[in-house]
C-alpha cells in the first residue's frame, strides 16, 4: 500500500516502514560516527525502547559499546489497511541492523508492566546472557494495569491544588490559544503517580536481582524532566511532577539495594524534544517550538540520539565518578536551562501569539520532528512506493505480542 501521514492534533495514525527504518538508520550512523565507548555496558535491558530516549539508548549502547541489548515495548501490528505503529517498525529495523554487524538483539513486544513479561525477559536473559550490567527505564504509558490487584491506573495531565491559565498551541490550526486545567483530585494524583512513578521500575529491578541477573556494578537509569518555571505548574509541580517525585525517592531506595552489588540507580533529567508523549502535554509543544528555535540559534540543539549519546558518553561511562545535582540526579538539561537561553524563551513567550508564532518559532521545525517520527519526510524514501505495512520489507517477520 501507499502510505500518507494522517494527522490529527499530537496525533499521527499511520507510519511508514521503510522511513522509519531509515530513520533508525541515521541514527546508528550518528552513533558510528562518534568515539566509541570504551567504558560503556556489555549487556542491555532497555524497558521502553521502541520510540525516543529508550530507542536512542538502545542505539547508543548497541552501537557505541557494541552491547547485547534486550528491548521490551508495547506497539501494535499492521492490521487489514491499518499499519503498524511506528515503535515496531524501529525494533524491526533495530534488530536487523543490529544482527547484520554480529550484535545479539533480542526484542519483547508486550505489556512491559505485566509479570508475565517480567519472567519472559528473565528466562532469555539467563538462557543468553546470565546477567545484564545495565537496565534502562524509559516507559511511557498513559495506562498501567497492577500486575497484583488487576487494578487499571489511568494517568492525567493537570495542575495540583489550583485551575491553571497559560498560553499553548492548538495543531490543528496552529494557532495559540488559551487552555485552562482543572486542579487534579488526589485519586487523579495517585493514579497517574501509580502509571508513571518507580513502582513498575522497582519491580523489574526486584525481580532482575531476586533471579541473581544483576551483574557487578550495574546501572540502571530512569528518564525525567524538569522543565522551566513556564510549564512549571502543569508539569513538576502537577500530576506529573508528583510521579517524577515518587520516581526520584524509588531511585534512592533501589540504591540501597544494589549496594549488594555494588551497583547504582539514577535518574537523568534530559532536555525537551520533540516525542509522541510530550506532543500531548498542554503547554509543552508551544514552549518546545520557542525552545527549540533558541537553541538551534546557539547551536546547542540536540535530538534524542544527540543527547543520549551525550548522556552515555560524557555523564555515564566516562571511567570517573556520575556528577550528580543536589538531588541525587544526572542532569543533560544543563544546555536548556542555561540562564541566557530561558531568558530568551521567556521573552518570545510574553510576545508569542497566532500572527507572529511563524516568525518567532521553530513551527516549521517542530512539524517536521514529529512527522520524523513516524517515518515521514526523511530524505532518500520513496513516499509513492508500494509498500508493504507488515514490515517484512525490511526482512523480518512481524513481532506477535505476549
Amino acid at each position: 500500500m501507499i502510505i500518507q501521514p494522517k494527522v490529527r492534533g499530537f496525533i499521527c495514525t499511520t507510519a511508514h516502514p521503510l522511513g522509519c527504518a531509515q530513520n533508525v538508520k541515521n541514527q546508528i550512523d550518528y552513533v558510528k560516527r562518534q568515539p566509541s565507548l570504551k567504558n560503556g555496558p556489555k549487556k542491555a535491558l532497555i524497558i521502553g525502547s521502541s520510540t525516543g530516549y529508550g530507542l536512542a539508548s538502545r542505539i547508543v549502547t548497541a552501537f557505541g559499546a557494541k552491547a547485547a541489548t534486550i528491548g521490551v515495548f508495547f506497539e501494535k501490528e499492521a492490521e487489514n489497511k491499518r499499519t503498524a505503529t511506528t515503535g515496531l517498525y524501529n525494533s524491526l529495523a533495530f534488530e536487523k541492523f543490529a544482527k547484520q554487524e554480529g550484535l545479539y538483539a533480542q526484542n519483547f513486544n508486550g505489556d512491559a508492566f505485566s509479570d508475565e513479561m517480567r519472567q519472559k525477559v528473565i528466562a532469555v536473559i539467563k538462557e543468553d546472557l546470565g546477567q545484564v550490567d545495565l537496565v534502562v527505564y524509559s516507559l511511557a504509558a498513559p495506562r498501567r494495569t497492577d500486575p497484583k490487584t488487576s487494578k487499571v491506573y489511568k494517568a492525567v495531565l493537570k495542575p495540583i491544588d489550583i485551575p491553571y491559565t497559560n498560553k499553548s498551541i492548538d495543531l490543528d490550526k496552529n494557532e495559540v490559544v488559551t487552555v485552562t486545567l482543572p486542579a487534579a483530585s488526589q485519586d487523579e494524583i495517585d493514579q497517574t503517580v501509580a502509571v508513571m512513578g518507580g513502582e513498575d521500575w522497582e519491580l523489574w529491578m526486584n525481580a532482575l536481582s531476586n533471579a541473581n541477573f544483576l551483574a557487578k556494578g550495574v546501572l540502571t537509569v530512569a528518564y525525567s524532566y524538569i522543565g522551566p518555571e513556564i510549564t512549571n505548574a502543569v508539569y513538576r509541580k502537577g500530576t506529573i511532577g508528583a510521579a517524577k517525585d515518587h520516581l526520584e525517592a524509588t531511585a534512592r531506595q533501589l540504591n540501597k539495594k544494589l549496594k549488594a552489588v555494588q551497583g547504582r540507580a539514577l535518574v537523568s533529567v534530559n532536555k525537551a524534544i520533540v516525542t509522541q508523549s510530550s506532543s500531548a502535554i498542554p503547554f509543552i509543544p508551544l514552549y518546545f517550538i520557542i525552545l527549540a528555535k533558541v537553541m538551534k540559534e546557539k547551536g546547542l540543539h540536540e535530538d534524542s540520539i544527540e543527547q543520549m549519546y551525550r548522556l552515555f558518553a560524557t555523564k555515564l561511562y566516562t571511567g570517573k565518578p556520575i556528577e550528580v545535582d543536589e538531588g541525587g540526579r544526572v542532569r543533560v538539561d544543563d544546555w536548556e536551562t542555561r540562564e541566557d537561553v530561558q531568558a530568551i524563551v521567556n521573552k518570545l513567550w510574553q510576545q508569542v501569539d497566532s500572527n507572529n508564532l511563524k516568525e518567532i518559532s521553530d513551527l516549521e521545525g517542530y512539524q517536521e520532528d514529529f512527522l520524523r517520527l513516524f517515518g515521514f519526510g526523511i530524505p532518500g524514501v520513496d513516499y509513492k512506493a508500494d509498500v508493504d505495512p507488515t514490515g517484512q520489507v525490511m526482512g523480518i517477520e512481524g513481532l506477535k505480542k505476549i
